[in-house]
Order: C-alpha cells, then sequence, then structure tokens
C-alpha cells in the first residue's frame, strides 16, 4: 500500500508540474501584482509592487509600498537600485543565488521537476480553497534553503511562493493580477542609472 501510494504520489506531482510547465513554456511575457513578506534577523518586512517576465530570462521588479526601489534582471545583468541610496549594484546574473530565480527559469523552457530536488505535493493548506501546494529545495541551493512552497491555482499559475531558509527566516511572495502576454516595453528590463547614481559591482543583489 505505501509503495502505491507514494506512486500515486508522485504522479500527481508529475501532473501538476507538467501544467505548470505548459502554462508558462507557452507565454512571452507575463504582468502581476505582488506582494512580498519577510521574516527573520530580528526583521519584519512587507511591501509591494509590481512585476514583469519577458522570455527569455528577463525580469522586473517595481517596488512601490512602503519605498520605492527596483531590481531588473536584464538576460545578462541584475542590478539593485533604491532611489534614497544614489546607488545601484549590479552583477551577472549567471551568479544570481536569488529566489526570484524558479520564475525566471519558468520563461525558458525549464521544466519544474527539473529546478527542484524532493519535489512533493505539501501538506501544508493553500491560501486559496481549489488550489494545490508543491515543496522541495531548489537545486543549487540546497546549503541555504530548507524548502520552498509553491501554490499553484487549477489553471496552473504560481500563486505563492514561500521560501524557508535554513536559518530560520522566511520570505513570501504572493502574485494577483496575472496576466499574460502583455505588450512589455524593451525599456522595462534596461536599468538606465540617473544622474548622480553610481553603479556598483557587488556580491550581492538581492532586495
Amino acid at each position: 500500500m505505501l509503495l502505491c501510494s507514494t506512486s500515486a504520489i508522485a504522479a500527481d506531482v508529475s501532473q501538476i508540474a507538467a501544467r505548470v510547465d505548459r502554462r508558462y513554456n507557452h507565454l512571452r511575457t507575463l504582468k502581476a501584482q505582488f506582494q512580498e513578506s519577510y521574516n527573520g534577523a530580528g526583521l519584519n518586512r512587507n511591501e509591494t509592487g509590481e512585476l514583469f517576465l519577458e522570455k527569455p530570462g528577463k525580469m522586473r521588479w517595481q517596488y512601490e509600498q512602503p519605498a520605492p526601489k527596483l531590481f531588473v534582471v536584464d538576460g545578462k545583468n541584475a542590478f539593485f537600485y533604491v532611489p534614497s541610496e544614489r546607488q545601484a549594484r549590479r552583477m551577472s546574473a549567471k551568479k544570481l543565488d536569488d529566489f526570484r530565480s524558479p520564475m525566471r527559469y519558468l520563461l525558458g523552457h525549464s521544466k519544474l521537476q527539473n529546478e527542484f530536488n524532493r519535489l512533493t505535493i505539501s501538506a501544508e493548506p493553500p491560501k486559496q480553497a481549489g488550489d494545490v501546494v508543491l515543496e522541495g529545495v531548489p537545486k543549487r541551493m540546497e546549503d541555504r534553503v530548507q524548502r520552498v512552497l509553491l501554490e499553484i491555482n487549477p489553471a496552473g499559475q504560481i500563486t505563492r511562493i514561500r521560501i524557508e531558509e535554513s536559518d530560520g527566516s522566511i520570505t513570501e511572495f504572493n502574485f494577483s493580477d496575472l496576466q499574460e502576454n502583455v505588450v512589455a516595453k524593451p525599456d522595462l528590463f534596461r536599468f538606465t542609472p540617473p544622474a548622480g547614481v553610481e553603479v556598483v559591482e557587488g556580491q550581492d543583489v538581492e532586495p
């Protein structure tokens, strides 16, 4: 019975992952509103903004509340800019060790099961009725991340990502108003530093 149950779960995971793959791999662009929360290291942070994704591997996270900031991946480099700091940090997108990477890869004809180790159906309940929650550990981040939860709606869209790190900190992204194949101007994925803003090479460009 245990073997049958394990096989059934594996089949369900494969079907769910395939549904997500079909949904995202046919997309050219994706636009959504996001809410990001972080709890750890004595900090509790909640932010909201707008997300744009474009194939292959381009992202723009435009933070609006409580303070403006910008995180852009142009396919080659990643930039993080906070207007109040008058400085922008840059690093190679290939070296980007960031929780947003799974979203970026899903727009690059990848497969969800190739991005995670031990991907399975989570015991954690979904926030929305009818959704399903998968959990796994992102490959190449095993030393840092304990697990990642992906909430997936019946249409195969990822509506929530929850990252639980090994140090006990938790980051969660909730996505709403998802719009597929919208027109995205090329300038959205280019970072041009405003006058007087210095661009420095950084080891860490995560917001």
